[in-house]
Formats: C-alpha cells, sequence, structure tokens
C-alpha cells in the first residue's frame, strides 16, 4: 500500500504488509542510515500508492502502526479544517516527507500552508473525499476494521451520525435564517422608530458630495425623462394654468426656478411677468435649456446656473417666489423638496412663497388578487419549482403602477399634509396613524399610496391636481405595497394602521415605508 523511499529516492513498493519483504527493506533502511548519518532516523513516507490498500481505515492503521504517524492526532493538534486537512495530504503525497517532520512539526507556520497544495496529487484521492470532521469522531471506528461485521457495524453508525449532523446543520441553516431575518427587521424598527425630533443632521442631501449625488443627476440628463415629465398634461398644465391665470403673483417678481431641466417652468414665469428668473439645475440637460431659452428670446429675462443649489451662490440675495417640480413617487422619493427647503432658508423673502404650496399624501386599501397572484403567489410555482423564498426579497420593493379604480376597496384617507413654507426637514419624517373604511367584503392584497398638489397662497385662481387612481394618469401613477399575505376585511369596517415614512440612512434620497397593523408589521423600500 505505501512506498518507502530509499537514500537514493528510489521506491520500494510494499504489496502485502504482511509478507517477508519488511527484512529487506529494514536492511535497505539500515544500509541507508549508515550512509547517512545526519538523516532522521524515522522511515520516510509517501502516500502514492494508496490504492493498493483496501480503504481510508486501513491506510490510517497503517500510517500509524508502520511510519508512527496518527492522522487524527495530526488534524486534531494543527485543528485543521477542510482545506487545511486537504492540504497536509497532498503535501505528504507530493512531498514524501518523513515521518518525524510531521510528528515534530510547531504549531504554526505548517508547511502546507501554500495554496498550491490544494491541487490533487493523486487523482480520484480517497483521502480527500472524506470528511476530517467524521475522520475525528469516528477514529476508533475506522482503524479497527478486523472483520466483516464490525465493518459493516461500523460503517453503518457512520452513516447514521453523518445523517444526524445533517439533520442538525439544516436546522441550524434554517434557525440562522430565521434570526437573521428578525435581526433585518428589528435593525430597520430601531432606525425607524427613532424619535423624530431627534438632534443631530437631518439635512442628508444637502451633505451629500457631487460625486455621491451624481447618479442621482445624471439620470436627469436622459432627454426621454424630460420628454416624458413634459408630455404628462396634468402636471405641465397644472403649472402653466398656475402661473398664467395669476400674473399678478408674478408681476414684477423675481423667481427661483430649483432643479429647471428644459427650463419650461422658468418660462411659464417669465411669460407670467417675472422680472427676472434664475433657472438651476445641475445636470447636463441645462446646457439644452440654455439653447431653448435662447430660442424664445427669453435671456434677458431668465439666467440659467448649472450646479447643485446647495453649491453655488445665487447672483441676488434674495427672491420673491421659488418654483419647483419636486415630487418624486409617494410624494417624498428623491428628497428634492431638502433642496427646495435649503433654497427657501437662504433666499426667500419675506411674504414670498414656495410653489406649489400645499401638498399631501393619501392610502387607500386595494383588493386585487390577480395582481398579488402575479407578483406574490407566482413564486411558489415557477415552471414546477418552489421559489417562496424570493417572496422575502420581492415584497419589499414598493411597486409603481397605475392601480385600477374598481380594485379600490376603500375609501381614501389623508395620512399627511405638508405645507412648503412652513415646514422643516425633519418632519419629512413622520410617524402617522391612518383608519381605512373599508367598502367592500373581499381580501385586502395591497396598500395604495398618492399625493395631491395645490397652488393656493394670494392665488385668485387656485390650481390643484392628484396623482391619485380615480383620476388622469400621471407619469408619477401610484404606489403599491403588496402585502405578502392578503387580509380578509368586511364592507363597513375600519382598516386601522400606523404608517412611518424615513429617509434610507444608506442612500438619503431613497426611501423606507413601515405598515404597522398589530399583528403584522411590513417595511418597503423606494430606491
Amino acid at each position: 500500500g505505501l512506498t518507502l523511499t530509499d537514500g537514493d529516492g528510489v521506491a520500494d513498493e510494499m504489496p502485502d504488509l504482511s509478507d517477508g519483504d519488511d527484512e529487506d527493506i529494514d536492511n535497505d533502511e539500515e544500509q541507508w542510515m549508515e550512509e547517512e548519518e545526519d538523516e532522521e532516523d524515522s522511515q520516510p513516507m509517501n502516500m502514492c500508492n494508496l490504492m493498493l490498500l483496501s480503504s481510508v481505515p486501513a491506510t490510517l492503521q497503517h500510517c500509524t502502526a508502520e511510519h508512527q504517524v496518527n492522522l487524527v492526532d495530526l488534524i486534531r493538534k494543527h485543528n485543521l479544517d477542510d482545506y487545511g486537512y486537504i492540504k497536509m495530504i497532498n503535501y505528504i503525497r507530493s512531498t514524501k516527507c518523513v515521518a518525524s517532520c510531521l510528528t515534530g512539526l510547531p504549531g504554526a507556520p505548517l508547511p502546507w500552508e501554500g495554496e498550491d497544495f490544494l491541487r490533487p496529487v493523486l487523482q480520484d484521492d480517497p483521502l480527500l473525499q472524506t470528511d476530517p470532521e467524521e475522520l475525528c469522531e469516528g477514529s476508533s471506528l475506522s482503524t479497527c476494521p478486523s472483520s466483516g461485521a464490525q465493518s459493516h457495524d461500523a460503517l453503518q453508525q457512520r452513516a447514521h451520525v453523518a445523517e444526524e449532523r445533517a439533520r442538525s446543520s439544516e436546522e441550524a441553516l434554517a434557525r440562522a435564517m430565521d434570526d437573521l431575518h428578525k435581526l433585518k427587521l428589528l435593525a430597520q424598527g430601531l432606525v425607524l422608530n427613532a424619535e423624530t425630533g431627534r438632534s443631530g443632521n437631518t439635512g442628508a442631501v444637502a451633505e451629500l458630495r457631487e460625486d455621491e449625488d451624481e447618479a442621482y443627476f445624471s439620470s436627469y440628463g436622459h432627454y426621454s425623462i424630460h420628454e416624458e415629465m413634459l408630455k404628462d398634461k396634468v402636471r405641465t398644465e397644472s403649472y402653466r394654468d398656475f402661473m398664467y391665470r395669476n400674473p399678478e403673483v408674478f408681476r414684477d417678481k423675481v423667481v427661483l426656478d430649483v432643479g429647471c431641466g428644459t427650463g419650461i417652468l422658468s418660462m411659464f414665469a417669465a411669460r407670467a411677468g417675472a422680472k427676472k428668473v434664475i433657472a438651476v439645475d445641475q445636470s447636463e440637460i441645462i446646457y439644452q435649456a440654455m439653447d431653448i431659452v435662447r430660442s424664445n428670446q427669453l435671456e434677458d429675462k431668465i439666467t440659467l446656473i448649472k450646479g447643485r443649489i446647495e453649491d453655488i451662490k445665487l447672483p441676488v440675495e434674495q427672491v420673491d417666489i421659488i418654483i419647483s417640480e419636486w415630487m418624486g413617487y409617494f410624494l417624498l422619493f428623491e428628497s428634492m423638496l431638502d433642496s427646495v427647503l435649503y433654497a427657501r432658508d437662504l433666499y426667500l423673502a419675506d411674504g414670498g412663497s414656495v410653489y406649489p404650496d400645499l401638498c399631501n399624501i393619501s392610502l387607500a386599501a386595494v383588493g386585487d388578487t390577480q395582481k398579488h397572484q402575479d407578483h406574490i403567489a407566482f413564486w411558489d410555482d415557477v415552471y414546477g419549482f418552489n421559489m417562496a423564498c424570493m417572496k422575502k426579497a420581492v415584497v419589499p420593493e414598493a411597486m409603481v403602477e397605475a392601480v385600477k379604480t374598481e380594485t379600490l376597496i376603500s375609501e381614501p384617507t389623508v395620512i399627511q399634509t405638508i405645507d412648503c413654507n412652513r415646514v422643516c426637514l425633519s418632519e419629512l419624517e413622520f410617524a402617522s396613524d391612518f383608519c381605512l373604511k373599508i367598502t367592500n367584503t373581499t381580501d385586502c392584497t395591497a396598500i395604495v399610496g398618492y399625493f395631491d398638489i395645490f397652488f393656493d397662497k394670494g392665488c385668485s385662481n387656485k390650481v390643484m391636481f392628484s396623482t391619485g387612481p380615480q383620476v388622469t394618469k400621471t407619469h408619477w401613477k401610484q404606489t403599491v405595497f403588496l402585502l405578502e399575505r392578503p387580509m380578509s376585511v368586511q364592507a363597513g369596517e375600519e382598516l386601522q394602521g400606523k404608517i412611518t415614512v424615513r429617509k434610507n440612512k444608506k442612500d438619503p434620497r431613497s426611501l423606507l415605508v413601515t405598515f404597522d397593523f398589530g399583528d403584522r408589521k411590513l417595511t418597503y423600500s423606494l430606491q
């Protein structure tokens, strides 16, 4: 089974461990030792002819009996993991080291620590296919294959031990995954339920470096997004009607347009009678806006500045009006209102106003079994495979889509109203109790959120628009929070809950929205 090397490095095979060849080999070794007095007196060993031995237990027994090397003791002594064990076996095979090199090793460093020893010396090496933990646990059984019955019993016991280990490992993994999920929920809860009025930095967007915020502004450098917004008639015509129908608000005023894009709002303001308009945008679209302004002979009234409002200095000390189309999905996504409030606090004159000046966020219950099937139940059977574990990743992603009016199963309720002339940054993160009056007896499969916008202060002709599912669709559509498990509801009852809206601390332009229904708590992200 094992081969011993003579002084010339020539291997003499030991086909049978009990025949008379031992005496010849001992004589060879004595001659070798006389010639090489400086060498260690332990027998050189290698495992290249392992396949001549009957089994791994036989190999272990041979190593112990013939070479005084107990591989199990080596595993335990050096606390070898799977990789360390593999490296040790390949080291022994490739170097044909003497036994004393193994038994006399210090704690560290070990001679087989190099990555080269991960490469098998012997193809389909049985020792490399053996779990070192099993060797350690069953070493007393593995080294005693004295009879067929004992060997069979030993194999059965080893199989039983392996099954138990596999079962306990699976259970431990399942517990760990469950604990990890609970820990994530706990961590989110600790962040999301912090006191609204806590001290500290609430101007996270203002403090983003330009390179950190590059992705956000780059997205607005693409022309398709501006085309989509301009073609949204509800949005664009509402701004136009507010300015054209209330010229007294703009006459001879200095106007600041935060996030001007193509400059459409600036041009509306100039046409409505503004004395001067300053348009600011960090994205590359500002260069097209400059051409657009010149093409419409408005360059004498409109000044365009490239940069973030937080980073630039305006050519005026104060402005009378701030206009901006800052709204994101679920109103607050992208946190552009933060920049508008920064400009308000720094530049808005007393008696001036931000427009739009009022906005609110509303919720309603949805009962759409087909939509739930398409997005949630779908994962239970995907081409015959169970992918239900995907639900934990899919459900927390809020969806932006148009909700069908006929799927609404409650009256809407306003959960937050924002006065852009008064609100402070910390109030853009909030918690609110809500109550949805159910109108249909069915299953509630989702909660939908949307917002309404008002141009109100000082306007003789007030203008508003809604992004709700009951009216003309806008590019904002609605924000849908799917429930992993639908809730049965009865017409006339009230579905009570609490909503918490927070900025994502890792990305202050994205949102975390948590719903607490008492018996369940769900957190969603908009990013």
